[in-house]
């Protein structure tokens, strides 16, 4: 076990070392209000691109490193001296590449409940499900406010810790959390600082962007 540990590490730090490839479409951050007729009624529709095309991310994941995504939605209200959060939404992406299937698995883990997204025969078709735009769950916010939406996407490579964990959920351990029984959240929010981070350059990395801003209408009386 301790010599495929070694072996692992090894190829993983080649992977990393080795020149980049062609040039790619840079990865972006969408977020896109709702209808001015229901910008009181649902959240804004969050989505990623390119943010999974990176080789050597790809190629981590080949060797049993899942990737992990987390979104963070905040709704910020403007106006007085400073501008001001009113509330905020997180939630994460998990993709793992099951060797033995040699099939891509992806989850999303939203509060206490983690939710399959599929199993897919390779890395575009998983790829292109993590990165779907989804449309969190928010509670209207204020009338008459002026406000905007400010979301955050942090892509990291999980531990391997994290990723036993991981295999459990999506190996049929899904039930317990989605019942409530456990919190599935706690393999994907801590593995912040591992040996992989360290080794794609001691930083996550980190997307950023901010939606028009908007009032939503009095009703009228």
């Amino acid at each position: 076990m301790r010599g495929a540990g070694f072996r692992r590490l090894a190829a993983i730090a080649f992977l990393l070392a080795a020149p980049p490839g062609a040039a790619q479409e840079r990865p972006a951050l969408l977020v896109t209000l709702p209808p001015r007729d229901s910008v009181g009624e649902v959240g804004p529709l969050v989505r990623a691109s390119h943010v999974l095309d990176d080789r050597r991310i790809r190629e981590l994941m080949d060797h049993g490193f899942p990737a992990r995504l987390h979104y963070r939605v905040e709704l910020w209200t403007t106006g007085g001296l400073f501008n001001r959060m009113l509330r905020a939404v997180e939630w994460d992406l998990g993709v793992r590449y099951d060797p033995m299937g040699r099939t891509f698995e992806a989850v999303r883990v939203t509060g206490d409940s983690v939710s399959s997204l599929g199993v897919f025969r390779d890395y575009t078709s998983a790829a292109a499900e993590v990165e779907r735009a989804y449309r969190p769950v928010f509670r209207p916010p204020p009338s008459g406010a002026r406000l905007y939406y400010n979301v955050t996407l942090t892509l990291e490579m999980m531990s391997v810790g994290d990723l036993d964990e991981l295999v459990r959920w999506v190996r049929g351990d899904l039930g317990p959390a989605v019942r409530g029984q456990r919190n599935p959240g706690t393999a994907l929010g801590r593995g912040a600082r591992t040996l992989v981070s360290r080794l794609l350059g001691g930083e996550r990395r980190t997307l950023e962007a901010r939606s028009p801003r908007f009032t939503v209408p009095v009703p009228d009386r």
